[in-house]
């Protein structure tokens, strides 16, 4: 039996991109024990940078959100920000006092942090592209993508409706892993998947954009290893859910660990 998806699709509704390349001032606090073989001033030192690792965890946390996530479209934008990380470019120590038990300290402090983005270099780095960028309603549509490095590939189609479709992996095909510098074509000849496009009644004069995004990790990912009941994963409009939750996990990855990219093509009316 051949699965097919149809991909519905309007014009695409503009993204609004958030700036976050302004430092924030954020206020943090760091504790440690001290220990016989440690002066005083060695066991605050070591409070006073646990109480900086905080305050790049807080800013961190402030950069990402200023990206909210207002729809699952944003899927097909660069997600540059989720590998973000934070440099202190200027710190105040307010306070530093010993801790109950006489033998600590816990450092106060308050710091500037500047957004550090990632170098594109120094990810996995990926290569996708469509058999065709533009195809009649109807036609099938095929993906082509490759890796630098062996990883875990997630395929994703971003309809102009803001729906998400998970189509690598899926309830047919629940391996996904690339091997380095290997060209791949998805779906593969022999799967009896069919990816079809399609259009929006409104859009039958004009045509319409959609866009594929790949990301791929160094090792599989549980958010997007679901369970498939059937066919493909379909996250509506509404469903931030797994924008949120992936942009939270590709935080916490180092930038070298994942990589991604983005095609578009266009339906054109028959």
């Amino acid at each position: 039996m051949k699965i097919a998806l149809f991909l519905i699709t309007l014009l695409l509704v503009p993204v609004a991109l958030f700036a976050a390349e302004q430092p924030v001032w954020v206020n943090a606090s760091g504790e440690a024990e001290g220990s016989d073989l440690e002066s005083p001033r060695e066991v605050c030192e070591r409070a006073k940078a646990e109480a900086q690792r905080s305050a790049l965890e807080l800013a961190v946390g402030t950069f990402v959100r200023s990206h909210t996530i207002v729809s699952n479209i944003q899927l097909a934008e660069d997600l540059i920000y989720a590998g973000v990380r934070g440099k202190i470019e200027r710190l105040e120590v307010l306070k530093q006092e010993r801790t109950p038990a006489g033998n600590g300290c816990r450092v106060h402090i308050r710091a500037v942090v500047r957004p550090v983005y990632p170098d594109a270099q120094n990810s996995i780095q990926v290569k996708v592209a469509m058999t065709r960028t533009a195809v009649r309603e109807g036609d099938e549509i095929g993906i082509q993508y490759q890796v630098n490095r062996d990883s875990h590939v997630y395929l994703f189609v971003i309809s102009a409706d803001n729906s998400v479709t998970q189509l690598l992996p899926n309830s047919r095909m629940p391996e996904n892993r690339a091997v380095a510098q290997r060209q791949y074509l998805f779906p593969p000849a022999d799967s009896g998947i069919r990816l079809k496009a399609a259009l929006l009644p409104g859009s039958r004069k004009s045509g319409a954009e959609e866009r594929i995004k790949i990301i791929a990790t160094s090792q599989p990912e549980p958010l997007l290893e679901r369970a498939f009941q059937e066919g493909f994963a379909v996250y509506d409009a509404q469903s931030t859910g797994l924008m949120s939750d992936l942009l939270k996990r590709l935080n916490q990855l180092e930038p070298a660990d994942w990589g991604e990219a983005t095609v578009e093509y266009r339906i054109v009316p028959l």
